[in-house]
């Protein structure tokens, strides 16, 4: 069949269906596709009766098994910028003939996006409820049509069917997405206690693999004092680890030398009032533990410069192993759950098929850029080329560096196109092509029938074997620690079909990027639900001003953060700075953490965000000279982030009990801060005369420090308030007996 991969072939003519203002078109043979009335429900919405939904669903069947490429495709209007789960930095408008084919599914991603305009409002908003089995996707802008358009290409056997809600335009896209994935999950997500929104503790910036009992002992301390709620061993516990890239994964057995009674240290690190998770790798087996003979027929694939294999999720032996050992390291240990790591390398099985299947593969990093071609190294006669992986993290050899979800295997994208067939010798099940099932869950999820029927059986679809694996894994877990159980997943396997398996959804690694930290944790939380979202772990350099230091803690301001710095090796300042940020964020946790979230364009990388619940905001400013438009007097109470190098922010104030304007009014002045500027070059300062908002602002410096205190009348318009750099100012209205004139 056709690769679609012309401009010609993608923008085909064919019959057109009208939703939402979107065109579809079914560009291939062998499937039927319908629309369901205004507001139908995907699987899993039955708990949404009564919400109001602004979107219509694709319901697309197969007659026959078949891979079917389905277009959607809007006028460009005022278009902006496309997002989706992968997007990274990549959030501008592409040409449909320079973007490729992408392979998304459960671990890598999702079948789902938006395309925005200038105003940050939805044009189209997308999601399949295929968000197990794998989806090959592409997207991009017709130049002869002046459309945009998203191509899905998936296998479907005989009476499958996938549906895909569609999004009414208009709204702010972050809404739009949150909405048209709202039921995508067929299965209640893992419980969220309390901990998974704490702040924790991680050891690998601060430690990386010189692990030690004693020493983490003593950060936990310190961690506990500063108000973290649990401490995340990472990679270097192990027996082997030291060894190079990932040689010793696979024996999960804690290192004698560093860890003599490791169920006893964990016992430590609890009675300090801190959960204790460890990192784990089920997928790798080294090539120094004896699971790596053991298990290479289920683990063909290899990466030879970080020492392992990747066990096939396709191939139950491999899972029955994965699964195995990390229940075994939480019953041991009396752990409280586990750090999952690199399951996005299972996507390298995926890039093998499309190898097998003479198409050029290419492994795409999560920020949405080519990292390198890996090339199909076919011999005459073989069966399957093999894919080599691309790992831009912890890979120099010694296993020192870090990887993030810009690794092997990690994003599988292909440049393939749609394929057809099934890998010989191999049972189809649901999702799948070439099955002889009813395929009834068409990819959405691992339902207990189908674990069951599959549990033993060989399956073609890299995401179904991931969600067999992980299914089966997190009922053996809750059965150790019920609704307690704490497992962090990262990007780029954070999308909606993970809200089952985690609660703790991580920013991939962006070591001292506040920037990426603060853009990866947001998108995160658009697909999280009622997950919480954790920052990457944050470092600093210990000799930067206490400044510098603050905008790692501030990246994370909208998620859990995860400090990774060696306290005991801080500055005092830098100490005092940690504890105020981190006692900032309990202050406004729950604004915070479950607070109405703007952040405005996804390609001005969220300059502005604000979080309001009830009359409560929290507003973050991460550029200079950027305007804050805010209705002051809905609040009472509102915390204002200065996370520049500035000083001051200047607020545009809209509130209706503001009528006239006037002169500025600044009432505070205090040594450290410059006061507000009323006549500033190149700003227009309004103030007020006799009207106005009277209120109180206590403004902190970045270690927390009281530098002013005081009563002021704000706005109308443009309005400065002195906020020093990395600082906070609090603004209170004040009542007329509390404000003297």
């Amino acid at each position: 069949m056709a690769d679609f991969a012309s401009p010609a072939q993608l923008w085909a003519a064919r019959d057109t269906l009208r939703v939402r203002g979107a065109a579809v078109s079914l560009l291939t043979d062998g499937a039927r596709l319908s629309v369901g009335p205004a507001g139908g429900r995907m699987a899993g919405e039955d708990g949404d009766a009564g919400r109001p939904v602004d979107a219509d669903v694709l319901e697309l069947r197969a007659d026959t098994a078949t891979t079917a490429v389905l277009r959607l495709d809007v006028p460009l209007g005022d278009a902006a910028g496309y997002w989706h789960p992968g997007a990274g930095w990549d959030r501008h408008l592409v040409a449909d003939w320079a973007s490729p084919w992408r392979t998304v599914g459960l671990v890598d991603s999702a079948p789902l996006g938006c395309l925005y305009d200038t105003a940050a409002r939805a044009l189209l908003a997308f999601a399949s409820d295929r968000i197990v089995a794998t989806t090959r996707v592409r997207f991009g802008v017709g130049e002869e049509s002046a459309r945009f358009g998203v191509w899905l290409s998936m296998d479907l056997a005989a009476g499958e069917t996938c549906r895909i809600r569609v999004q009414a335009p208009g709204r702010p896209w972050a809404d739009a997405v949150r909405e048209v994935t709202g039921g995508l999950a067929d299965a209640e997500p893992l419980p969220v206690p309390d901990a998974a929104r704490a702040p924790a503790y991680s050891t690998w910036y601060s430690m990386h693999r010189e692990l030690t009992a004693a020493g983490v002992e003593a950060e936990a301390v310190l961690a506990a004092e500063m108000g973290c709620g649990v401490l995340l061993l990472d990679d270097g516990w192990q027996l082997h680890a030291d060894g190079p890239g990932y040689s010793g994964s696979g024996q999960w057995t804690p290192d004698p030398a560093k860890f003599p009674d490791f169920a006893a240290h964990v016992k430590t690190v609890q009675g300090l009032d801190l959960r204790y998770m460890a990192w784990i790798a089920p997928l790798l087996v080294g090539e120094r533990t004896p699971a790596y003979e053991e298990l290479a027929e289920v683990a063909p694939h290899k990466v030879t410069r970080l020492g392992c294999r990747v066990l096939d999720p396709r191939r139950p032996a491999a899972r029955r192993f994965a699964v195995d050992s990390c229940v075994d390291l939480v019953r041991r240990h009396g752990l409280d759950g586990l750090k999952i790591d690199f399951l996005d390398f299972a996507m390298a099985y995926a890039a093998e098929e499309d190898a097998a299947m003479d198409h050029a593969a290419e492994v795409y990093v999560a920020d949405g850029r080519a990292a390198e071609a890996i090339a199909a190294e076919a011999n005459a006669g073989a069966e399957n080329a093999a894919a080599e992986n691309v790992r831009t993290g912890r890979d120099d050899g010694t296993g020192a560096g870090r990887g993030a979800s810009t690794d092997a295997g990690t994003g599988a994208a292909t440049a393939a196109g749609p394929r057809t067939g099934a890998r010989p010798g191999t049972a189809a099940g649901p999702g799948t092509c070439g099955g002889t099932g009813t395929g009834k869950d068409a990819g959405r999820g691992v339902t207990a029938e189908a674990t069951a029927d599959l549990a033993a059986a060989d399956v073609t679809d890299v995401g179904l074997g991931i969600g067999l694996l992980l299914t089966e894994l997190r009922e053996r877990l809750r059965e150790l620690r019920g609704d307690e159980l704490l497992i962090e997943l990262r990007q780029p396997y954070t999308g909606p079909g993970m809200r089952r398996f985690g609660n703790m959804l991580r920013a991939a690694d962006c070591p001292a990027d506040a920037t990426a930290n603060r853009v990866r944790t947001l998108d995160t939380a658009v697909l999280a639900g009622s997950a919480a979202v954790h920052s990457d772990m944050l470092m600093w350099d210990p000799a930067a001003p206490a400044e510098a230091a603050a905008r790692q803690l501030h990246s994370a301001l909208f998620s859990a953060p995860q400090i990774s710095v060696a306290l005991a090796g801080q500055s005092a300042e830098h100490r005092a700075m940690t504890a105020f940020w981190l006692g900032f964020r309990r202050t406004y946790a729950d604004v915070l953490s479950r607070g109405e979230i703007r952040a405005g364009r996804p390609d001005q990388l969220h300059q502005t965000v604000v979080a309001a619940l009830g009359r409560r905001a929290v507003i973050a400013c991460y550029a200079e000279h950027h305007v804050v438009p805010i209705r002051l007097a809905e609040f009472t109470d509102v915390a204002l982030v200065n996370s520049t190098a500035g000083s001051r922010v200047v607020l545009d104030i809209e509130d209706p009990a503001v009528e006239r304007p006037g002169v500025a009014d600044p009432d505070i002045e205090a040594p450290g801060i410059e006061a507000p500027d009323v006549e500033a070059p190149g700003v227009e300062v309004p103030g007020v005369a006799g009207l106005g908002l009277r209120v109180r602002l206590d403004v902190f410096d970045a270690c927390g420090r009281p530098l002013a205190s005081g009563p002021r009348t704000l706005g109308p318009g443009l309005t400065p308030i002195a906020v020093p750099p990395s600082g906070l100012c609090v603004i209170r209205p004040v009542a007329p007996e509390q404000s003297p004139r």
